[in-house]
């Protein structure tokens, strides 16, 4: 599926715009990196950036999907008027990214949920975290739901020394 969410026109303030919140979020991702997050529910998104071509890493809270270690995040941005940045990043390399939590490293593919699927997912995403529903209240764009799946083709997890 595509990644083909437009950017609405309203919507809350859009998070990581200033150098402390940036700086905060690089060292909230080298923490959940290193050593994860004391709920189990952050990991750090690694992604290629679509203009710059470097590698860019981002904190994002995951869910889990059904079967086969895939996960869950969502593009809410706090809900932004905007997608965020890596959204657009994942869209550019979607077989280019990996996650990383608590020393371990899982190459990827990323996919957009539409329709029923993304459906479902959303409910269980704001049953589990209630706040993600009032993102949807605040902007008139649809959140996108990206499922991360493990790659077979030797993106098996492994331990980052």
């Amino acid at each position: 599926m595509s990644f083909d969410t437009p950017n609405g026109t309203r919507g809350a303030h859009q998070p990581a715009r200033n150098r402390f919140e940036r700086w905060a979020n690089r060292r909230f991702a080298e923490r959940i990196r290193r050593k994860g997050d004391r709920s189990g529910t952050k990991l750090a998104l690694v992604t290629i950036g679509r203009r710059s071509g470097l590698e860019r890493v981002t904190p994002v809270r995951w869910f889990p999907a059904n079967g086969g270690g895939a996960r869950y995040i969502v593009a809410s941005a706090n809900g932004a008027a905007r997608n965020p940045a890596w959204y657009y990043n994942i869209a550019e390399h979607p077989d280019r990214v990996r996650i990383e939590f608590a020393g371990r490293r899982i190459e990827v593919t990323a996919e957009q949920l539409h329709g029923e699927e993304r459906a479902a997912a959303w409910k269980q995403i704001t049953a589990a975290a209630h706040g993600f529903s009032k993102y949807e209240q605040v902007t008139d764009r649809e959140i996108p739901v990206i499922k991360l799946t493990p790659r077979t083709d030797g993106g098996a997890a492994r331990s980052v020394g």
